[in-house]
């Protein structure tokens, strides 16, 4: 039975809900920040455009942070992705109309070695996995299979004042090898941002890449300035701690970036989805640490509870997106 003789949508009836009720009664339910930043009538119109050739939407999976649990459907004809979320008392704080995107063939490209996360703490995943609600980066080839990474508590990554790095929790951890390897690269000049600005003009900030075998390359990005303790050319062993996790370059908050990639080249290389000594593939809104020791022995690979969060608003005709606003500077951008 449909929630709309109710008038009021719940999140196992969404994908039916959407395509059948009134876009009103949906509208109705979104958060006061949504409703001032786009009105009924775009809104109602977003959604006719998108419904357009859709028979129907199938529940792929759910997942859950920062206090929201997000409903993933896929149209049957597997050419349009909903994302929407909701809070404890259903209240809508996250929707997101886009085009299905996958590349099926890369996302079986594994490296061939095993890695490790590169921490020596219990991280949060912010960005991970095989989609676009996962992982912002799975658009850019270069960062497909990137992992993003903060420390967590109470459903936040700071405390009091945001506009200060040292109030991240993230803010001057340690960042380690992943895997043992030479290192072929280091900036460590790069100024750490504010909160909630980005510098474009070094993506990756502070960063190290490391050489390992069979010609894998791993990107550690977004230290603190001058914190890093190693040079090119350096031995590094699996764990060895490379520097302080920082917020430079084009980074909105404290995090690390991690990859693995085929080349050192930010630009040309193509990213690798990582085989994790421990058996896991972390996605989005797991709890990561560091891993056993590297075992070059096959593994079985496991997803562990899928959770996900919510992000800005951005409004794009073209292609009917639609975000709204709650966890404060949380879309990181390229790197």
């Amino acid at each position: 039975m449909s929630s709309s003789l109710n008038n009021f949508v719940t999140p196992e009836n969404f994908g039916h809900d959407f395509l059948h009720i009134k876009p009103e009664t949906i509208y109705k339910q979104c958060s006061e920040d949504f409703k001032d930043l786009i009105t009924s009538q775009q809104f109602k119109e977003l959604i006719q455009t998108f419904n357009k050739n859709v028979k129907s939407y199938h529940f792929l999976q759910t997942t859950s942070i920062g206090g929201l649990n997000q409903y993933l459907w896929l149209d049957t004809r597997k050419k349009k992705y909903i994302c929407v979320a909701f809070d404890s008392s259903n209240t809508i704080h996250r929707l997101l109309l886009k085009p299905y995107l996958t590349y099926p063939k890369s996302d079986q490209r594994y490296t061939k070695k095993f890695y490790n996360m590169p921490i020596n703490a219990e991280w949060f995943v912010f960005w991970g996995g095989k989609n676009e609600f996962l992982n912002y980066h799975y658009a850019y080839e270069s960062q497909r299979y990137a992992y993003d990474l903060v420390i967590m508590k109470d459903n936040q990554t700071y405390e009091d004042n945001h506009a200060r790095n040292e109030n991240y929790f993230a803010f001057n951890q340690e960042v380690v090898a992943p895997d043992s390897g030479t290192v072929v690269k280091v900036m460590n000049h790069v100024p750490d941002n504010i909160p909630g600005e980005m510098n474009e003009q070094a993506p990756a900030g502070n960063h190290v890449i490391l050489k390992h075998l069979n010609n894998e390359y791993s990107l550690l990005a977004h230290f603190k300035q001058h914190s890093i303790t190693v040079k090119k050319g350096d031995q590094v062993k699996q764990g060895q701690v490379l520097g302080l996790c920082g917020n430079s370059g084009n980074s909105s908050e404290p995090h690390i970036h991690f990859q693995v990639m085929n080349s050192p080249n930010l630009k040309k290389c193509k990213s690798r989805c990582i085989r994790f000594s421990n058996g896991v593939e972390p996605i989005q809104g797991d709890l990561v640490r560091e891993g056993p020791l590297f075992y070059n022995t096959a593994i079985t690979r496991s997803r562990s509870s899928d959770k996900l969060e919510s992000a800005e608003l951005i409004v794009l005709l073209g292609e009917a997106l639609i975000t709204i606003p709650r966890f404060i500077f949380s879309l990181f951008k390229t790197f």
